[in-house]
């Protein structure tokens, strides 16, 4: 029996779907994922002034801010991902998601030119479980990892509550599965390739997660040219030369971060973990790329 569940959060649309025999224990633990995810919107949204993010925002520049064990596993998690792509994932970039218009008007370019600090002027104190920032423009922004985390935390809940086969998504950019359908390797999730002319290609996931990620999810047009929101944070600017990247990893947040790590890495320096598949289109390629291994985990679609 298929049950399904949806929700808005964090500006997309969760959609939730339990393979199993009682629809009402089915039912009864998807309602309970759904109130978790509804849970961590109200806690690590940029755009409610009253959310936990925008509090640690408004007062770490100055001291340490005590935080709970779930925002400071997070920002952990974070941390170690920052280190693990050599700051091409940075969760610091909420000053520079502000200068280049993705949160209100860009600012001028003169002043957008100095803002370049990132996760280096976050300080994680595990002793007493607080986070500082050591640069007053420092602000965090959960936008590249918030779904995967919700969604991990989700699918959590629903494994320990004995949930045997499932998949879950935030607005078709991050899943994670449970298991298989009866008789599947894996629930197919179809990938497309943002080009004209290329076909898109599938991947069955089982007991992972996926996550996609597009400059053109959304546009900013700033000094009259239209840029995509995916930063390069060591640059300081959005990037340029990806259209697309794909990874399944083992945590909806890990893969959110390499997805967009991808992106930013582009085709100068794109070595990823082995075990980390992903699958992307640069703007230079006529077609796909697969990482070493990714060929296994990645199919082209036959029309």
């Amino acid at each position: 029996m298929i049950v399904r569940l949806a929700t808005e959060a964090m500006g997309t649309r969760f959609e939730l779907v339990l393979d199993g025999k009682d629809e009402f224990f089915l039912r009864a633990v998807g309602e309970e994922a759904i109130q978790e995810i509804q849970e961590h919107h109200r806690r690590l949204s940029v755009f409610e002034r009253g959310s936990l993010l925008s509090q640690v925002n408004a007062k770490a520049p100055h001291r340490p801010v005590p935080v709970d064990d779930d925002l400071f596993d997070l920002l952990k998690l974070c941390q170690s991902l920052w280190k693990e792509t050599r700051g091409a994932f940075d969760p610091a970039v909420g000053h520079l998601m502000k200068a280049w218009g993705f949160r209100d008007k860009p600012v001028v370019t003169s002043q957008r030119a100095g803002w370049k600090c990132g996760f280096g002027s976050v300080i994680l104190d595990e002793t007493g479980r607080t986070v500082q920032y050591d640069h007053p423009d420092t602000a965090l922004d959960f936008g590249g990892v918030a779904k995967g985390w919700a969604l991990d935390q989700a699918s959590r809940l629903m494994r320990e509550s004995g949930v045997e086969r499932a998949l879950i998504h935030g607005g078709t950019s991050s899943a994670v599965a449970i298991g298989a359908p009866p008789g599947c390797e894996g629930w197919r999730v179809e990938i497309p390739s943002h080009r004209s002319g290329v076909a898109a290609i599938h991947c069955d996931l089982c007991d992972q997660a996926l996550a996609v990620s597009s400059p053109s999810g959304r546009i900013a047009t700033v000094d009259g040219e239209s840029v995509g929101h995916v930063i390069d944070p060591r640059q300081g600017r959005p990037v340029h030369g990806m259209l697309v990247a794909a990874v399944v990893a083992g945590s909806a947040t890990a893969a959110d971060a390499w997805s967009t790590a991808r992106i930013v890495l582009c085709e100068s320096d794109a070595t990823m973990p082995v075990d980390i598949a992903c699958a992307s289109i640069a703007c230079a390629d006529e077609g796909w790329m697969f990482s070493p291994g990714a060929e296994d985990v990645f199919a082209i679609r036959c029309d």
